[in-house]
């Protein structure tokens, strides 16, 4: 176990990608998905560097060990005619966790956000996740009750799409 702080951050490097990917896995094994992860590194890679970028990521080290990320991606509100940076995901390994990691993270997508003028960061948690609930209410956020996810996956967007 390392000392409380003695973890850097940066923005995620094509070379992370391996190390990005095996977090994902390890966050859907910790959401109690284990067989959602269905892409591959090498499409992360490409859609976090290639040539029309989706994503980006920011990267918690601790010595030359990714131990953490953040996972974004811009987003728009036509009420405030703002762009937005809504975080995919954020997963801190749990051996690394309760160090402040998880909050430097999200302290650093804020001051991204704020740089690139953005109106509003948003996320969704499970809402079995008391924990990270918790924490991200500590953090000042609100959990809207109001509002619900919709999704369209696999051969329902072909449905869709006519």
């Amino acid at each position: 176990m390392t000392l409380q702080n003695s973890f850097s951050l940066r923005l995620a490097r094509v070379e992370d990608c391996d190390a990005i990917f095996n977090l994902i896995k390890a966050l859907a094994e910790y959401e109690k998905l284990p067989n959602a992860v269905s892409g591959d590194v090498n499409t992360l890679k490409q859609h976090m560097f290639g040539e029309r970028q989706y994503i980006e990521a920011i990267v918690a080290e601790n010595l030359d060990e990714i131990v953490g990320f953040a996972l974004f991606f811009h987003n728009y509100s036509t009420f405030l005619t703002k762009p937005g940076i809504y975080l995919e995901d954020l997963f801190v390994l749990p051996k690394f966790r309760r160090q402040g990691i998880g909050k430097a993270l999200l302290t650093k997508l804020a001051q991204i956000a704020l740089e690139r003028d953005c109106g509003r960061l948003e996320w969704s948690v499970l809402d079995w996740n008391e924990p990270a609930q918790k924490f991200y209410r500590a953090m000042g956020a609100s959990i809207l009750d109001d509002w619900r996810i919709c999704r369209v996956t696999g051969d329902k967007v072909n449905y869709i799409s006519g």
